[in-house]
């Protein structure tokens, strides 16, 4: 998937249209600190559960995972605020397995859901950088619209520059916390979701998201073949 070229300036330079004004350089938000005292403990011999600190400041974690301490590095979930554990399950036996996090951040658009009427268009306005104050980088017009063959397709307008992806998160009914459910690739603006039984009457939005600096690594090897 084609990625966009990373634009975010390292200064801005700010100045009020004034005699003898000067233009003051503002740095760039500092990127999150990464995140602290993973670890990996093998549950049975072929599961492995990670738990690490929460990050009160991000939007959720990032869970990599590889085979070799250098890499290269899969993301094996993507799990919103606060939750911080996860089981790794039924792996290969006798295999060693590194991890790190990654904390995310971003902002999320407006909830959409299937059914409701689409937002109307929102004014023209210039793309900003992930980090930027408020919400002027998040996405814009969600719009939730269900297929003939009952896919769920969700679309949006891009308003950030240097996204690294965009996360599709769901509330199911009955829940108060939006949980990611899909990632796409940076400079996209549509993706599909397969419904489930039980999950009509749920809330989705999407989140341009960039990830802060990685972990130090936990490692686990796993047992012989149950």
């Amino acid at each position: 998937m084609p990625e966009k070229p990373r634009s975010l300036p390292a200064l801005f330079a700010a100045c009020l249209v004034t005699a003898g004004c000067t233009a003051t350089a503002v740095p760039d938000p500092a990127p999150p600190p990464p995140p602290a005292g993973l670890t990996a403990t093998l549950v049975t011999p072929l599961d492995i559960t990670l738990r690490w600190p929460d990050d009160p400041a991000a939007a959720g974690t990032a869970l990599e995972f590889a085979t070799d301490p250098n890499g290269p590095y899969t993301t094996l979930q993507y799990l919103p605020s606060h939750v911080t554990t996860y089981t790794h399950p039924d792996l290969l036996p006798q295999t060693s397995f590194y991890y790190r996090t990654r904390s995310f951040s971003g902002p999320a658009s407006a909830p959409a859901t299937d059914g409701t009427l689409p937002t109307p268009p929102a004014p023209g306005d210039a793309a900003v950088p992930v980090r930027s104050p408020g919400d002027a980088a998040a996405p814009a017009e969600p719009r939730v619209a269900r297929t003939a063959d009952g896919t769920l397709r969700f679309t949006w307008r891009d308003r950030s520059t240097d996204e690294e992806g965009f996360l599709l998160e769901q509330r199911k009914p009955g829940t108060a916390v939006f949980a990611p459910v899909e990632v796409t690739g940076a400079n996209t603006t549509s993706c599909e979701l397969s419904a489930l039984p039980g999950e009509e009457g749920s809330a989705y939005r999407v989140r341009a998201f960039v990830t802060g600096p990685p972990s130090p690594l936990a490692h686990q090897t796993t047992g012989a073949q149950r």
